[in-house]
């Protein structure tokens, strides 16, 4: 039998953990960690189609996407970076035309290439920034793993009738929030080296996107959920405890 205290932090943490997911899946589906504003330009025109098409025909560089997005309202998430573009008008031409994004996804291998340094010295690996942007990619992931984890314990628990494997559960949310925060603070310092070997031009205004915000979120959640997990699972094995030993005695 479990007490009502009990099963209203289970079904607590489950609404956090589910919640925590959905935020912690979207944001990694999405483009906007971080973004570029800069201001227009007189050689707009001709500056923009070089530079779109060097990002969406070129070959894959750091060089080679980061200049486009500095200047075009660029956006950079975990699988995708983007530019902002005039969207193409069949039937006449705008005097303002309607401003649409083009994506570009990061494959797999090019996630797995190495970062150089951007000083002139091409050559010369950048160990710190390479494993942090592997690391950027690869910790979400882990941490939704061991989220889908944690339910198959949870719903063999229910099976078995047992509140033991909770623990369990509420081990590998703690594991899956850390996680979380580590892809965020290896984004955040991926970003900033980025910015100290490749400067954004004058002008330019760089912030953070909301769906980076939504993976900060999901930080929180995975760890309350983490907690009232093993909180519960304690309390109701002490409390089985003591029950034993009264009626024993």
């Amino acid at each position: 039998m479990v007490d009502n205290r009990y099963a209203t932090a289970l079904v607590i943490g489950s609404v956090l953990s589910l919640l925590a997911t959905v935020y912690l899946s979207v944001a990694v589906g999405t483009q906007h960690w971080y973004q570029y504003s800069s201001p227009p330009r007189s050689n707009a025109t001709e500056l923009r189609d070089k530079l779109r098409d060097e990002f969406i025909n070129g070959e894959f560089g750091e060089k080679a996407y980061t200049t486009p997005m500095f200047l075009l309202n660029g956006t950079l998430g975990l699988w995708w970076r983007c530019i902002m573009v005039p969207g193409e008008t069949h039937w006449f031409k705008e005097p303002d035309p309607k401003m649409e994004m083009q994506c570009v996804s990061f494959t797999l291998p090019q996630q797995f290439t190495p970062k150089y340094k951007l000083d002139g010295n091409n050559d010369q690996e950048d160990l710190l920034r390479t494993y942090l942007w592997r690391c950027q990619f690869l910790l979400p992931l882990v941490s939704l793993a061991l989220v889908f984890l944690s339910g198959l314990v949870g719903v063999c628990a229910c099976l078995c009738r047992s509140f033991t494997p909770t623990l369990g559960v509420g081990v590998l949310h703690l594991l899956a929030g850390l996680c979380t925060l580590g892809c965020v603070c290896c984004f955040l310092a991926g970003v900033d080296l980025l910015h100290q070997y490749s400067k954004p031009p004058e002008g330019v205004v760089d912030s953070l996107g909301w769906s980076l915000y939504l993976a900060l979120i999901s930080f929180p959640l995975q760890m309350m959920a983490a907690a009232l997990f093993m909180w519960a699972a304690r309390s109701h094995r002490k409390n089985y405890t003591r029950m034993t030993a009264y009626r024993v005695a």
